[in-house]
Formats: structure tokens, sequence, C-alpha cells
């Protein structure tokens, strides 16, 4: 899905919402549990309640990865299971050089076809680019992320008196166009999504944090959006196991209709 397209869906739905497919097993209600695929099943069924308010949905691979054999396949059925008029994101976090970048892509972008994926830029451009030469797929580079550790680099001052994620943003924000580079900016650093949009006013945000980790969606929203630069809100913890037992799907729902009705009045 390109950047128009993306824009299309976001102004249909009102919404901006990513649900975040953390599909942990030992927190699912029992009775998916007990099926042969608690993920595959899950995860459908969290996909059906919120399809009509989510523009996004983001697959963490390591709940999947850590399964082996079995979560590739849940990965997969997921992806099947996910609407294509919304964006498939790999949350993970990959970054390495050459050949070995090439391989990542090839495994998430043709193999799994996801629409785009998560990428640590640390290594610098040689492990970011060949990701880049995949047609119409996204790079979502980290650069502001919503962890308690973010504070041990990304806000590290530099000689140029720059931060470590504003280099990042300057440097990386000229290895493609804001049609292909988006960028993970955390809910809880709110207070630098004026600095962050100076210099990549034009790029999509992906912004985790909003859930579980308490961030503060509306002063995302109030300073993130802008005509041309959109966002996408995550939440995953916060939707997928909002309730319990049988309430457990229509919980779910009701947490992503609560957010999707905060995002509507900033979406033009």
């Amino acid at each position: 899905m390109d950047k128009a397209g993306l824009w299309k869906q976001i102004r249909q739905k009102s919404s901006m919402l990513c649900v975040g497919l953390d599909s942990d097993e030992s927190k699912m209600p029992e009775y998916f549990q007990l099926t042969t695929h608690p993920q595959i099943v899950f995860n459908k069924a969290i996909i059906e309640a919120t399809k009509d308010l989510a523009v996004a949905y983001k697959l963490n691979t390591a709940f999947y990865e850590t399964r082996g054999a079995k979560g590739w396949h849940a990965m997969e059925e997921t992806l099947l299971d996910i609407p294509d008029n919304c964006l498939k994101i790999a949350d993970a976090k990959r970054g390495d050089i050459g050949n070995t970048s090439t391989m990542y892509a090839k495994a998430f972008f043709e193999q799994l076809e996801f629409d785009a994926m998560t990428i640590a830029p640390y290594m610098g451009i040689d492990s970011v680019k060949p990701f880049l030469e995949f047609q119409g797929k996204w790079v979502i580079i980290l650069a502001v992320t919503s962890n308690e550790g973010s504070k041990n680099f990304q806000f590290q001052e530099l000689k140029s008196g720059l931060k470590l994620f504003e280099e990042v943003l300057n440097t990386t924000s000229k290895w493609g166009t804001d049609s292909q580079i988006m960028y993970v900016v955390g809910a809880t650093h709110p207070e630098f999504l004026g600095t962050i949009r100076s210099i990549v006013p034009e790029h999509f945000l992906l912004v985790p944090g909003v859930g579980a980790q308490g961030g503060d969606l509306k002063a995302v929203l109030k300073n993130g959006i802008t005509g041309s630069g959109g966002l996408l809100i995550n939440s995953s913890r916060g939707i997928l196991f909002a309730g319990k037992g049988e309430d457990a799907i229509p919980a779910a729902r009701r947490e992503a209709q609560r957010l999707q009705q905060l995002m509507a009045p900033f979406i033009r």
C-alpha cells in the first residue's frame, strides 16, 4: 500500500489505528488456548472485531518466532486474515549488513508478504539500503522508542549539539523518500514531536506506547499529524487483553473503538 492509499484508508475509516498482534498465548482466554492453533484463532477473532476500525496490523515477530515452525505458520495464516486495505507490518527490528539484510527482506517481504518492516539503523546505510530496494515496501526506522532504555543512547547529545535521534532522522531521511520510509516514535516522548516534525514533516510515524505503556495519545495527535505527514497509532496489549474470558473479543473492539473515536477529530 502506497502513501496515497494509506491516507485514503485513514480518511475513509477516520482512524490511524494500528493493532499490534503481540499474541502471547499465555495471556489468551482459556478457550483460545485449548484450540489446535491458538495464535491463528485468536488473531482472526481480533482482526474480525477491529478491521473496520484499524488501518494497519503489526505483528511483533518475537511472539511467533519463539514457537519455531508453528509460529511461522501462524504468521502466514494471520497475514491471510488481514484485509488488503490494511497495512501489514512486521515488527522484526532487523538490521545487518549486505546480503544478510537482503535475506531478511526476502523473508518478510517475499516469503511472508508483509508491506512494511521495522529496522534498526545503527549499522549504517548498508544495513538499511537492501530493504529500500524492494519496490512498494515500507522501511520503518527506529528513531525514538517508547521503552525506558531509550534514554541510554537515543537522547545523548553529540558534538554537533544534536541528539542522537535527531542525527538518525537527518541522515536516514536522505536514504529514501517519504513514500518508502516511516519512523518509530514512541508516544511516551511527545515533547520531541515538534523537533521530529521539523526534520521529517512529510513522513509517516509509527507511534507505539499509547496503551499499556501509558503514552499521551492526545499530545501525539496534536503535535504529530500534519497535512502530508501522517501517524499510525499502535496499541497492542491495551487492545488484545482489554477483557477476560468471554468478554475478551468484545472488550478488544470497545478499546479499539475508543481509540478510533479519539483520533477521528484530528483527521481531515
